[in-house]
């Protein structure tokens, strides 16, 4: 008899483990980095950022079964120096999205596709892209749960036929045999786990000291 039953956890649990990862690496994107490249080609920092925006607001829609519009360009970083403290907000509301009763039931979005799959495209986004912005602007890895890897390397064996004849996933990237869970995924997904970025020291140079203006002399 198995006394250790493999654990089931809902997308919303799944999006809170992300998310914990996902803030610090957004907090950590220096101003001077948005014009990076990243290891998505056809995004710079800004612009991924931008993208990642999008995503964790239209599926909060999606979580409650509304329409969802990712038409528009949306420009966060420029509405609001705040846009890390936002990220850190709007990710809050899409784990809470995803944690209401029902969410991950039935279907969801304009292809009425399984709403737990829906949810695991979120969190494929939210853990491959802070992946991507962390190579991008010379931070540490943030890695992944081993339970997200888990559930997103069933999603990517679904989505990966349509993503790449769509475009959204490039071609399996060969990887070591040492490689991690995570490193085997991100391949999968298209990208080089080996990918880094040359970051200029001044993106990470410490920001000058504010002096109070009651001790600023002349």
């Amino acid at each position: 008899m198995d006394t250790n039953p493999v654990r089931t956890y809902r997308i919303g649990e799944l999006l809170g483990m992300a998310r914990e990862r996902a803030v610090p690496v957004v907090r950590g994107i220096p101003d001077a980095a948005l014009a990076a490249p990243t290891p998505c080609a056809e995004y710079d920092v800004r612009a991924l950022v931008d993208h990642l925006f999008q995503v964790i607001v239209q599926f909060q829609r999606l979580a409650a079964k509304e329409a969802s519009d990712f038409g528009g360009s949306p420009d966060p970083v420029a509405g609001s120096p705040e846009w890390r403290e936002r990220f850190a907000r709007e990710t809050d509301r899409l784990v809470a999205a995803w944690s209401a009763p029902g969410a991950e039931d039935g279907t969801t979005g304009a292809m009425n596709m399984p709403a737990r799959l829906v949810g695991s495209m979120a969190l494929l986004d939210l853990t491959v892209h802070v992946w991507d912005l962390a190579r991008a602007t010379g931070q540490e890895d943030p890695g992944a749960d081993e339970a997200v890897v888990a559930e997103l390397s069933g999603a990517v064996d679904e989505l990966a036929p349509t993503a790449r004849k769509m475009g959204v996933f490039g071609e399996a990237v060969p990887v070591t045999e040492d490689a991690s869970p995570l490193e085997r995924l991100l391949g999968r997904t298209g990208r080089d786990p080996s990918w880094n970025a040359a970051a200029p020291a001044s993106w990470n140079a410490p920001a000058p000291a504010v002096v109070p203006p009651s001790t600023v002399e002349g």
